[in-house]
């Protein structure tokens, strides 16, 4: 009918309206991209004219850097003059940060500080070889005397004589191999875990000292066998013990403790109290200290009651007081 047909007409107006739309915008949208492209390709061609102009020049200044004769002879005097005074400044303001550095409280407290430890080391390393005297010189040759068919001293007595000794020996040739390790390292000095290594084995030093006196009266009373007394002297006579006695010897790890004391008090003196190794340090002196006191009031004890005995032999008839462990020589004489 017409009706429809005015519809049907109606309807193809408005697709046809839509789809002139459609083509303006696209006719707009292509020409916004031409005018982009023309633009594009315009900065191209400035940046092609301005890469031409870069490398002409670059051309032009190549001869000049290339040929360095051809500059103004006073300008490359004022160049190497301009050189000279910045390195001088650079390496006078250095020498100037260095000379106080090395003039600081600071540096000279860690001057004496590696000052005590290569004293340390060297201290250690002779009462290595004192100890390796005492071993070598003396134990194991009377150990190997008292083997012989007709032993001047017996292997009790050798043993009572040289208690731990051997044993010491070689626990400070570690400490010392330690010590050499940690100044191998230097400027970095790190010495807390040594003596954490060396406080658990300080008991051995213990029965040393307690044995101490003990083995100097063992040692007395073998002297009194001439075949010994002979054999000793010949032992004494080797150069390596420099004319010292077999007393001496023994005496030394008796102040060894004291000197480990001594050195830690002097390290923490030039030790910051901020420093890694403080606590360390300072826990190993207490222990050592503790250690020291014990040792003290054991070998004081053990010599009280050596000298009771010895009046005590003294009377003909005894004395059981004397024989009471409480009671404390007081003076001789």
């Amino acid at each position: 009918s017409y009706s429809d047909i005015l519809i049907e007409r109606e309807v193809l107006m408005q697709k046809y309206i839509h789809l002139v739309q459609i083509v303006e915008t696209e006719k707009i949208a292509a020409n916004q991209l031409r005018h982009q492209l023309e633009d594009q390709d315009t900065e191209i061609e400035r940046l092609k004219s301005e890469i031409i102009a870069l490398n002409k020049t670059k051309e032009r200044m190549r001869p000049y850097q290339g040929n360095q004769e051809e500059e103004d002879p006073d300008i490359k005097k004022i160049k190497k003059v301009q050189s000279f005074m910045r390195g001088w400044l650079c390496r006078r303001k250095w020498k100037t940060i260095v000379q106080d550095y090395i003039c600081s409280p600071h540096a000279e407290s860690m001057r004496k500080r590696n000052q005590i430890v290569f004293n340390m080391v060297e201290a250690e390393s002779e009462y290595v070889h004192q100890l390796y005297v005492l071993v070598n010189c003396f134990l194991r040759p009377l150990r190997m005397a008292a083997s012989s068919k007709k032993p001047p001293i017996s292997h009790d007595d050798v043993s009572s004589i040289f208690l731990n000794s051997e044993t010491i020996m070689f626990l400070h040739e570690i400490f010392r191999q330690g010590l050499k390790a940690r100044i191998a390292n230097w400027p970095t000095l790190i010495l807390a875990d040594l003596f954490d290594i060396l406080l658990p084995m300080l008991n051995i030093y213990q029965e040393f000292v307690r044995n101490h006196q003990y083995s100097l009266q063992v040692l007395a009373n073998c002297k009194q066998n001439r075949d010994f007394d002979k054999l000793l002297k010949q032992y004494e006579a080797n150069p390596a013990c420099e004319g010292r006695m077999l007393e001496t010897f023994l005496t030394y790890p008796m102040f060894q403790i004291p000197r480990y004391i001594i050195t830690l008090h002097e390290l923490l003196a030039h030790t910051p109290h901020e420093h890694v190794e403080r606590k360390s340090l300072e826990f190993a002196k207490s222990k050592l200290e503790e250690l020291s006191r014990v040792m003290h009031d054991e070998v004081s004890d053990t010599e009280n009651i050596r000298k009771n005995l010895a009046i005590e032999r003294t009377i003909v008839e005894g004395c059981d007081i004397l024989l009471d462990t409480s009671q404390t020589f007081i003076r001789q004489g």
